[in-house]
Order: structure tokens, then sequence, then C-alpha cells
């Protein structure tokens, strides 16, 4: 680990000599690659500057621990040892995790869709109140949320919902919330009292710009129609919503939620380049996963994730056993102890698959 640690470090200062070259300074987009390249490594090299530095006060205090000391000097070179000691080892398990292969979409933003499973009606609201946390989750990490698409039910809930959640790291907060999520509560039109189990999936897809995917010019085939609102009302009489099919994989994304059919076209492209990442990806490490299954999951959308239950007001993560009573704050976006419990748990499983 030592050797990998000093081997990039020396690549930093390297780094660190061309951006301050005036010919590289004045060739920006060479710049901003090799900017790009330091910062991506800046976190390890401030770590292991740390550790040598630790490493070496450690190295004073075992020589000073070799000399003929009065008692109550070496009793505070010997606390001293102890603590250099902790900190160098707490150091080597950060720098370990900071090694580890990094999610190339880790940085991007994130196209949530979020759709109603089992449960009818009571699956279509569940899915607006999955909507309504991660927006307020979202909040309060300085990210933008920004709707594509919906399809609305007759009182308030979302057959489907797909909307784009733009700051830096989205993807890496968010990745591990795919899967079925689960609620156990009273519906508001149960007159007997009884408890109902509904369902809803949610798929976090990372956002693809144009140079991540190749569309080819003759790839799709664009349809316009009249859009219509919840209940099937007509909100525009102009033929503004947009129908996007991918002819080599099938995969058909609509749009129809702005008034602009330029918008509409826009916004169905975002998702379609999305869902061809995933799709790309999908293929990419499919032989890997079968190999290597995660603690958390592979983030399938058939896979039974979490547990939202309002009797008992506690919400269960199945994946890593963590349940939490406090339904109320998790609902109104206080997710970041489950998202940090998922991304440790995903951290440790890498680490012992490194091992072996």
């Amino acid at each position: 680990m030592l050797d990998k640690l000093k081997e990039i470090e020396g690549r930093y200062d390297e780094l660190s000599s061309l951006l301050s070259d005036p010919e590289m300074i004045a060739n920006q987009s060479e710049w901003q690659k090799h900017a790009k390249a330091q910062s991506a490594i800046a976190d390890v090299v401030a770590k292991y500057r740390e550790y040598k530095e630790y490493v070496r006060q450690l190295a004073e205090t075992e020589d000073l621990l070799k000399e003929n000391l009065d008692p109550e000097l070496r009793e505070m070179a010997e606390t001293e040892r102890a603590d250099l000691l902790h900190h160098c080892t707490e150091l080597e398990n950060v720098m370990k995790v900071l090694l580890l292969p990094k999610d190339p979409n880790d940085e991007k933003n994130v196209i949530m869709e979020i759709r109603a499973g089992a449960g009818g009606e009571e699956a279509a609201l569940f899915a607006g109140v999955l909507y309504k946390m991660y927006c307020r989750y979202s909040e309060q990490q300085g990210w933008k949320t920004e709707l594509l698409s919906a399809s609305y039910t007759d009182i308030g809930g979302f057959k489907e919902i797909i909307f784009l959640i733009d700051g830096f790291g989205a993807y890496s907060k968010l990745k591990f919330e795919s899967g079925v999520h689960r609620v156990q509560r009273i519906p508001t039109t149960e007159s007997g009292g009884r408890i109902h189990t509904s369902t809803a999936t949610v798929a976090v897809l990372p956002e693809a710009e144009e140079v991540d995917v190749e569309i080819g010019p003759n790839d799709l085939r664009i349809d316009i129609f009249c859009s219509s609102g919840p209940g099937g009302q007509s909100v525009n009489t102009t033929q503004s919503a947009v129908r996007i099919t991918h002819l080599p994989t099938g995969l058909v994304v609509s749009c129809q939620d702005e008034k602009s059919q330029l918008k509409n076209k826009d916004k169905a492209m975002r998702v379609l380049r999305a869902r061809l990442l995933e799709k790309v990806q999908e293929e990419k490490t499919g032989a890997q996963a079968s190999e290597r299954k995660s603690q958390v999951g592979t983030g399938d959308r058939s896979e039974r994730i979490r547990t939202y239950n309002y009797p008992q007001g506690r919400v269960t993560d199945h994946r890593i056993g963590l349940t939490l009573h406090r339904l109320e704050t998790i609902l109104l976006g206080d997710l970041e102890e489950i998202i940090q419990a998922l991304n440790m748990s995903d951290q440790t499983e890498r680490l012992k698959a490194e091992v072996k």
C-alpha cells in the first residue's frame, strides 16, 4: 500500500509542476484535464502526507524511549507513542478506503425514477411520499431538483415520477436507494383500521452526458402528441408531448409536463441517455456482479430494500439490518444516517474483497 501511495504522491507533484507551467496555463483544455486529475488524488495525498508526519514523530518518540529517561518523562513518551500509533492505524484504514477503485459515476447528477408497485392507489400515494422525501433530502444537501416526467392518479399520487437531482456527488450518496421500498400503514380510505402493505420501486440512474453514450442520427423515432393531465383531462391543446423510441434497444421515453415541445424533447433525451448508460454499464459489469454481490445489494429494482412502518414509527433497511425509530424525520428528508451506513457497509465489503 505504501509503495502505491508514494507513486500517487509523485504523480500529484508532477501534476503540480504541469499546472504551474505557463505553456500549460495557456492551453486551458489541457490545464483543466490535469487539474481534474490532481483533484481526484488530492485527498489521498493529503492523508498520506499526514500519515508520514505521524510516522516521523513516532520514530523520534521510539528513539527517545531507547534513552535512559526518568520515570515521569518515560510515561509521557509512552503515552505519546500510543497516541501516534493510534493515529497511524486510523489513517491507514482511511487510506485503504481512499485507494479503493472509485465508481466513475459518483460525481454525477442523478435521474431518479419512482413507480407505484403493489397496492393500487395506496402505492401511488406512497410513491409521492418517497418523492417528497428525496426532494427534502436534496434540499438539505444544497442540491436542486427538476421534475422531468410524471403520471398522476386521481387522488394525488403518482403512477410514475421521474426527476433530476442536480448536485456534485449526488450519485455517490443515492446509488444504494435503488430497489423496492415497502410501506405498512392504515390507508385513509380504510374504514376497518387494517394495516395495508404497499410498495414502490426506485431506480437511481447517473445522468449521462452526450459523450457518455453514442446515439446515431437514425437511432431515434420521435412521436409528437397532445398531452393530458390527471384524470385524462386535457391540459394542452397543442401537440407538445414527446415520445422518443431508441430503435436499437426498444427503449421508450415520454415527456409531457412542459408546454414547450422543445423542452419536453430535451427532458426525454436526458432520461433516455441515462437509461442507455445504465444498460451499457449493466452489460459491462454483469459478469463481475455475478461473482461478487455487495452486502448492500446490486441495486436491482426487484430487490426489497427497506420498510417504512407507520404504526411502529420505524424504518428498517433489510440489507444491513439497520432499524431507526424515527420515521417522521426520515420522511422529512433526514436520510444521512442511513446513507452513511450503506456506504460504510459497501466499503467494508469491498475491502474484504480486496484482501481476498
